[in-house]
């Protein structure tokens, strides 16, 4: 092969340094002793003001990807939302400009700007300057709030190289600006005005981010999704560029949310819906059972997405579980010897939100992304177990429906169970590896990589080619079942996917084990063509609907091969796609011979090392999952039961194909 050994890691030599260092620290051990010593107070470092979140943007946005970027959005969208939530604001706007910048404008109280004697300027400069600043700490300016840590806004200035405010309060009209943090232009009054609110505009530091390109798709999923929670709230999102306005109002709450998420499914009976407040908390829910497999449930605290759920998802699905069951044995739903339901199989189909409100929520991180108030979960289950009973018992027709449902589930658990257990039994998945497998040496799971290549032909290159020291080949035989419309019986019969799971390690579905992870990179490897897109959507929706820990977790990645290899004498050139192809050929001129690769096969071991499985050289697009829901959406109308959803995505996107294999 003549390549040269490399660190699983990619880091290039870092035993070599560490060994150098150590040596150097054996001959000179007098001078580093006396070196430890100088570490003093002066050796200290003190991020004043806002320079604390340019040095690490990432602790308070989570990344300076396009996720971090839109998140800046939020952080001020929030604020305009809180002034809506306390009763004083019915209009947002939130216009993407032609400049790049964005900026929002909510009708509410105003920014205070009254000068504030602790900290010798005013109240505005403070909010937008200082950290952990702002008016919703005590429960005096708001009772209810998504932005508690008083960061948000100042985040975004500290990340923006320019950041304006203009606040319209008490008949006049106020402005100030910052640059990448740093005050450039006091509060000052610019004249007066019959309105009242604020408008912040914000441009991102291209020194920042990885893009500064805000998408209106991106923008208007949650913006829809905050007015349906925010009944009658108006919220309008305009896109200058591309000179494109929507307005979003919904004035039936979580109702009109769960039949928007439920608009392409078979609906068992109407939304159930019930708002109630127990003491300062208030309690807000929607359900609705599909005749679909998946579950769907989607949480809010304060308008805030809670993503990775908490105690009031926790209340939700115990107080399902409680009345439903409870309902069933009052009126004899279950026979003798029959299966009850558990909380999964009650879940089976339903579509549902929660949404609470509370004074002091208490949120896991700076971006929010679980609750973790104790006191909801009983709050929440009680307040389920009321109001859903009263429906079932004023419901009867709908109520047997929906256990129907769950008995059924609750039976097919069952066979699967055993259908799985038999499964694994007559193909050893619990002991041995595929035959087809090719191993790693190394036992280190944070330094293995797993490759699954399509075909014998590639996987052979492959195998070949590897790094045997830490990268493992799993050849799969053509495509692989579509696991969106299977049951669990069918999906554990198909070779090819028990060949996966037991190459793995971890099992699937709620026997995944994120611990027995064999590898911490498992990379998908198919051709650059349709048929190699269509083999790599079917892994992803393995993936994602029976080992979504892995996505989440950041294990599993996509290997991007070279569509054409551009050679002019004795030097070969590798580029992706036909763009890239343009400027290469016109950057080395006449004379270039192109070759296009249908397929992994058609490289040998050395081309397919070089260009896509050496650390150095190749190019991994980690999957991640910042969006479930969009997610849930896509592989359903993409590879379910459903045809009309993809006939409509086919005619939509069709004029947008590129690159078509025929």
């Amino acid at each position: 092969m003549g390549k040269a050994k490399k660190s699983p890691n990619g880091d290039g030599g870092a035993g070599a340094t560490k060994a150098a260092e150590t040596t150097e620290a054996e001959d000179t051990g007098s001078e580093v002793e006396s070196s430890a010593e100088e570490y003093t107070g002066q050796s200290i470092q003190v991020l004043k003001g806002l320079e604390a979140v340019r040095q690490r943007p990432a602790m308070y946005i989570g990344t300076t990807s396009e996720s971090g970027l839109h998140h800046l959005v939020w952080e001020i969208v929030d604020n305009a939302i809180d002034e809506a939530m306390a009763g004083f604001c019915h209009n947002i706007k939130v216009t993407i400009h032609e400049d790049g910048s964005v900026s929002v404008w909510d009708d509410g109280r105003g920014v205070p700007v009254d000068h504030m004697e602790s900290e010798g300027m005013n109240a505005a400069e403070v909010v937008y300057t200082m950290l952990h600043a702002g008016g919703k700490f005590s429960s005096g300016a708001y009772k209810v709030s998504g932005g508690l840590h008083g960061v948000g806004s100042s985040v975004v200035n500290a990340l923006s190289k320019r950041f304006e405010v203009e606040i319209h309060r008490d008949g006049n009209k106020y402005f100030l600006a910052c640059e990448r943090g740093k005050l450039c232009d006091k509060l000052r009054e610019t004249g007066k005005s019959r309105k009242r609110g604020t408008l912040v505009r914000f441009w991102p530091d291209p020194d920042i981010f990885e893009t500064t390109e805000f998408k209106f798709t991106v923008l208007e999923d949650r913006l829809r999704e905050l007015s349906f929670l925010n009944s009658g709230l108006a919220i309008v999102l305009r896109d200058e560029k591309q000179d494109v306005e929507q307005t979003y109002r919904a004035k039936g709450g979580l109702k009109e949310l769960v039949k928007y998420m439920t608009r392409a499914r078979n609906p068992l009976h109407r939304v159930i819906h019930y708002t109630k407040m127990v003491g300062a908390t208030r309690v807000e829910f929607a359900l609705q059972w599909t005749d679909s497999y998946k579950e769907y449930i989607l949480a809010f605290a304060n308008n805030i997405h809670t993503k990775d759920g908490g105690t009031h998802v926790t209340g939700l699905k115990a107080g399902l579980t409680r009345t439903l069951n409870n309902y069933a044995n009052s009126y004899g739903l279950v026979k003798n010897g029959a299966l009850m339901p558990t909380g999964d199989d009650i879940r089976e189909g339903l579509t549902a939100t929660i949404s609470v409100w509370l004074e002091n929520p208490q949120f896991e991180g700076q971006t929010k992304g679980q609750l973790g108030n104790s006191d909801v979960k009983g709050i929440v289950e009680s307040v389920v177990n009321e109001m859903l009973s009263s429906y079932l018992e004023e419901h009867p027709t709908e109520a047997r429906k929906i256990f129907a449902k769950a008995e059924v589930s609750a039976r097919a658990r069952d066979a699967a169970k055993k259908a799985r257990d038999i499964t694994r039994k007559r193909a050893g998945l619990d002991t041995a590896l595929p035959g087809k497998l090719a191993d790693c040496a190394i036992r280190e799971p944070e330094n293995a990589e797993l490759f699954i290549v399509e075909g014998n032909s590639a996987g052979g290159n492959a195998k070949q080619g590897r790094d045997r020291e830490y990268q493992a080949i799993l050849p799969l035989r053509g495509k692989i079942l579509n696991v969106e419309k299977a049951g669990l019986n069918k999906i554990l019969g198909n070779a090819e996917v028990r060949a996966l799971i037991t190459a793995i390690g971890s099992g699937m579905g709620s026997d995944f084990d994120i611990s027995r992870l064999r590898y911490h990179k498992v990379i998908i490897m198919t051709d650059a063509d349709v048929d190699g897109a269509h083999i790599r959507t079917l892994l992803l929706t393995f993936f994602f609907r029976h080992m979504v820990e892995l996505v989440e977790r950041g294990h599993l990645f996509v290997a991007l091969p070279p569509l054409y290899r551009v050679r002019k004498g004795q030097k070969s050139f590798y580029v992706f796609d036909d763009q890239a192809l343009g400027a290469k050929t016109e950057e080395l001129g006449g004379n270039v011979e192109v070759t296009r690769f249908k397929g992994l096969g058609e490289m040998n071991a050395k081309q397919l090392w070089e260009t896509t499985m050496n650390p150095e050289a190749r190019t991994l697009i980690r999957i991640t999952m910042e969006d479930l829901r969009k997610a849930e959406e896509t592989f359903e109308k993409l590879m379910g039961s459903d045809v009309q959803p993809r006939k409509v995505f086919i005619t939509e996107y069709a004029r947008n194909v590129k690159n078509l294999d025929v």
